[in-house]
């Protein structure tokens, strides 16, 4: 093991922790601020690309053994199943409303809306389908 490995493989534990913080500020931020599942995603999958980088391929397969096919597959499920949620209110498709609650960790007054569960089913697909397409060429190069 080369000397530069293991500054890259300490550093990539730290920043990893905050590039995944980043990305769920981004996905909680997105509904009013810039920001929501798309980007988050994308965030999330750099974070991914960088543990994959540090780390050899097989190690990180064990590491987190997630099927991204499945995980883009679900995301969809979730995006549709919200859009077409809206007909069972007689809403048209996509509509999202949001109401406020009392959540004890969060404070009073915590405005829960729909769109997260759309903004999650694009962050799952996005994470899904980027890490798909990455490990299909880190496979390729190997």
């Amino acid at each position: 093991m080369n000397i530069n490995d293991v500054i890259l493989r300490t550093a990539t534990k730290v920043i990893t922790f905050i590039i995944l913080a980043f990305s769920l500020y981004l996905f909680f931020a997105g509904h009013n601020n810039p920001g929501g599942g798309f980007i988050g995603g994308l965030v999330t999958a750099s974070a991914l690309v960088l543990m994959y980088l540090a780390f050899d391929l097989e190690s990180m397969k064990k590491a987190i053994p997630v099927n991204y096919i499945t995980m883009t597959a679900v995301g969809l499920l979730i995006a549709v199943a919200t859009g077409l949620g809206s007909f069972l209110f007689g809403a048209p498709f996509l509509s999202h409303t949001f109401d406020y609650f009392d959540l004890p960790l969060f404070g009073e007054k915590t405005e829960l809306a729909t769109a997260v569960l759309f903004d999650l089913g694009v962050y799952l697909t996005v994470v899904g389908i980027t890490m798909t397409i990455i490990l299909a060429i880190g496979e390729d190069q190997s």
